[in-house]
């Protein structure tokens, strides 16, 4: 079995990662400050919990000691909760990222895949995005992120370590948090709908927004770690390749709408995910109509 490493790993999308790990029969170790809390189904049996900051290298060094790849998800996410908290992020977030490759170099793991997001391409005249724009985030944590993809570009050449950076759109599906002033449009939505509250839309509703399954989201990240294609440093775009407006996904979900103050972000989003697939493999394959179908069920709402 091959000792993997995950960061964030009682997060949102690194709780699906190290779920399908331990499906693999690997040795999983994961790294979390349990920022997020323990939230029910992100703590999986077979996995080995480090409670740690990602910021301490020392630490993280020594669960990184052995380890064949290092999914890197921790993050301090969200655009609006950057906005408020731009020194904070920045430090968790870049600092964070150097110490996690940092780490890795020490202890000659293979290979680090970073999970970066689509904000990094900020606003663009042109869709889809693809990796070769150049970028123009515009709000901290897209810059963040950004910066994370620049230091793990260089990672390969000077350290000897593999990486891959992975920006994810709008990621969604089962074990989502939908609590809190800073929780993504699907499951802000999908919990007003079952406190039978109005769907908060803010701005016009007009915006567009390309939504990923969490299960492709994965599958993606496990072609990264093991294709032999990539590994120097490349960017590639995890993204349905469609985009929809925030009207049309609160309207699959139902009921009363009701509209606040614009956000800091970029008006439009969709992803050109065609290096994904000439260089992991990778489709899609879950449909957004489905993907939300599947959670109003879980939800109790169809």
């Amino acid at each position: 079995m091959k000792k993997v490493v995950v960061t964030g790993g009682a997060g949102f999308i690194g709780s699906h990662i190290v779920a399908a790990l331990l499906k693999e029969e690997r040795e999983v170790h994961v790294i979390d400050n349990y920022a997020a809390g323990k939230l029910p189904g992100r703590i999986h049996d077979g996995a080995t919990y480090h409670e740690m900051d990602i910021r301490n290298t020392e630490k993280i060094q020594e669960i990184f000691a052995g380890a064949d790849v290092v999914f890197h998800t921790a993050a301090v996410p969200r655009v609006p909760y950057s906005i408020e908290h731009p020194v904070e992020t920045t430090d968790v977030n870049i600092t964070g990222t150097v110490s996690v490759l940092t780490a890795a170099a020490r202890a000659k793991v293979r290979r680090v895949v970073y999970s970066s997001s689509g904000s990094a391409s900020g606003e663009q005249t042109v869709l889809p995005l693809s990796e070769d724009l150049p970028v123009n985030p515009v709000n901290p944590y897209g810059l963040q992120k950004y910066v994370g993809e620049l230091f793990a570009t260089m990672w390969p050449k000077i350290y000897r370590v593999e990486t891959v950076s992975l920006r994810y759109f709008n990621v969604y599906g089962p074990g989502l948090d939908p609590t809190g002033p800073y929780a993504l449009a699907v499951g802000a939505f999908l919990l007003a709908r079952k406190e039978n509250r109005p769907l908060t839309i803010f701005g016009d509703g007009t915006i567009t927004r390309d939504y990923t399954h969490v299960s492709d989201i994965v599958h993606g990240n496990m072609l990264a770690a093991e294709s032999p294609t990539v590994g120097k440093g490349e960017v590639i775009n995890l993204g349905a390749g469609r985009n929809v407006t925030i009207q049309h996904l609160a309207e699959l979900i139902g009921g009363e709408i009701t509209y606040g103050p614009p956000r800091i972000e970029a008006h439009d989003s969709q992803a050109d995910n065609r290096k994904a697939k000439e260089l992991l493999g990778w489709e899609p394959t879950i449909k957004l109509e489905d993907g939300i179908a599947a959670l109003k069920k879980e939800y109790g709402l169809a």
